[in-house]
């Protein structure tokens, strides 16, 4: 419903023929949200059905969406952050800035997410084992030919690495504000750049606690089962670890709309 709603401001509304680079990558995520939304029923059902085509469906491709939907909302989020740059460097522009550019990027970041999942999908149905009947795990893993796990191996490590540029990027955007804020504190106390900075700070405080809450229990869970899930004798109880904090991480789809409610004034004004 929320998400819905933050549809209906960014697309349905009438808007001023200029949009910020700020308007353009919330809009992005917006989209990522929705689309995780529609991507969990054919999760649920997973986990609740024992049909067989069922099972191949998600594995081969509602698995793939769910998992590119989660790591385009954690790019945007990113990028959403670097524009404060602008902030704490107010003389100087960089290329995040730029509309142009912006949509760019944002075009970039779907086409490479949706390579890597159309790499990982034809592969899967080129070499996945033949399933007669759904497996007691309801994990995908049974399908994974020798080729697949090693890809799989291969996309997760990635992942990990843009997860964390994207973490060590928000911890610096705000510390870099936090300290510009500190620096206008001790020169002016009542000035309109402190108020400003003080402002831009908080946001920057709820958009990196939204992205730790969410996908760091995630990530410290992800990778190391997509390595040992096969070497350890409590694999199936690391299995629900892993699902558990899918679950939080999904969580991002409820906290975003206050991370919209901060950044964008359509969005306030509308709500």
């Amino acid at each position: 419903m929320l998400n819905g709603f933050t549809l209906k401001v960014y697309f349905c509304r009438a808007q001023q023929q200029t949009s910020s680079s700020v308007t353009i990558y919330l809009k992005n995520l917006a989209a990522a949200d929705f689309l995780i939304s529609l991507c969990l029923p054919i999760r649920i059902i997973n986990l609740a059905s024992n049909s067989v085509p069922v099972r191949l469906v998600y594995c081969n491709f509602g698995a793939s969406a769910f998992y590119l939907n989660m790591y385009a909302s954690i790019l945007f989020m990113g990028y959403i952050a670097a524009n404060y740059l602008k902030i704490v460097h107010p003389l100087g522009t960089h290329i995040l800035q730029t509309v142009r550019a912006t949509h760019v990027i944002s075009t970039v970041t779907w086409v490479l997410l949706l390579a890597m999942m159309m790499t990982y999908v034809l592969l899967s149905l080129l070499t996945q084992e033949s399933l007669q009947s759904v497996p007691m795990t309801v994990s995908c893993d049974v399908l994974h030919s020798q080729l697949l796990r090693v890809l799989y191996k291969v996309f997760h490590t990635c992942s990990a690495v843009i997860f964390l540029l994207v973490l060590i990027s928000l911890v610096f955007f705000y510390y870099s504000t936090s300290h510009r804020l500190s620096l206008a504190q001790q020169r002016q106390l009542a000035s309109s750049s402190s108020k400003k900075l003080a402002k831009s700070r908080r946001n920057m405080l709820v958009l990196v606690s939204v992205f730790c809450i969410c996908f760091v229990p995630y990530h410290l869970v992800r990778l190391p089962y997509a390595f040992l899930k096969r070497q350890c004798s409590w694999s199936q109880a690391f299995f629900y670890l892993k699902e558990l904090t899918v679950m939080v991480s999904v969580l991002n789809v409820c906290l975003d709309p206050l991370i919209y409610f901060l950044f964008c004034k359509a969005f306030r004004a509308q709500m």
